[in-house]
């Protein structure tokens, strides 16, 4: 009989998101509690709500956006909890998972915080990497216009936040059932008492992040709901 593997999709920490409540390690730790097989550290992006300061070389800037990530994969290591790299893009409010991308990747692209939406995809998509949209339906002050960006330079859709209002995760799952795009679930997670947490179930271990994108894309995720 096969086991299920559950695999967070979307959490921060303190040491890349100024948002984010709690360190990388005591996130970890909090997930190996919880039953989850791994995460993907998705802390914002330097367009969006980092720590890192706006002065520093990019290459300083780049080790401060993944720092939460290298923390959380030193502690994962020692728990046995799968840590993936990933990061949360930022756009006038709009925000984009993106995942399958390296530090090199980062160092090799000064700048890119700086293209729109579609430039951005094509250079992620260019390098192998892979892009969802998160809650597209968010109502913030910091969101001009809430909406899905075009499904053409997305690979995926978030389609259950947790931290979402109900009728935003729905009109999301209708939005992607009518584009046919790949869909997956996420927390959200800022802190280690989050209430609810959610993310996508495999039925085999993900070796490496790719292994998740290719199960996303399949639709062979089950979601946490």
């Amino acid at each position: 009989m096969a086991n299920d593997y559950l695999y967070e999709t979307h959490m921060h920490t303190a040491e890349s998101s100024r948002c984010g409540q709690d360190s990388a390690a005591k996130q970890v730790r909090g997930y190996k509690k919880r039953g989850y097989s791994g995460i993907i550290v998705t802390d914002h992006f330097i367009n969006g709500n980092s720590t890192c300061p706006d002065y520093l070389p990019w290459e300083e800037k780049m080790n401060i956006a993944i720092a939460g990530y290298t923390a959380a994969k030193k502690e994962g290591n020692k728990c046995g909890l799968d840590v993936f790299l990933g990061w949360e893009f930022s756009y006038h409010g709009a925000d984009f998972l993106t995942y399958g991308l390296d530090l090199d990747f980062l160092l090799a692209h000064p700048n890119i915080h700086k293209k729109n939406p579609e430039e951005y995809s094509k250079i992620v998509r260019k390098n192998g990497g892979y892009i969802a949209q998160a809650h597209p339906f968010r109502s913030a002050y910091y969101i001009a216009d809430p909406k899905p960006y075009d499904p053409k330079i997305i690979d995926g859709i978030e389609v259950f936040n947790a931290s979402e209002p109900p009728e935003n995760n729905q009109k999301t799952k209708q939005y992607a059932k009518k584009h046919k795009l790949p869909m997956q679930a996420g927390s959200d997670s800022h802190a280690v008492g989050t209430k609810f947490l959610s993310g996508v179930i495999m039925q085999e271990r993900a070796g490496s992040i790719h292994d998740i994108i290719d199960a996303i894309k399949g639709g062979d995720v089950q979601l946490v709901e």
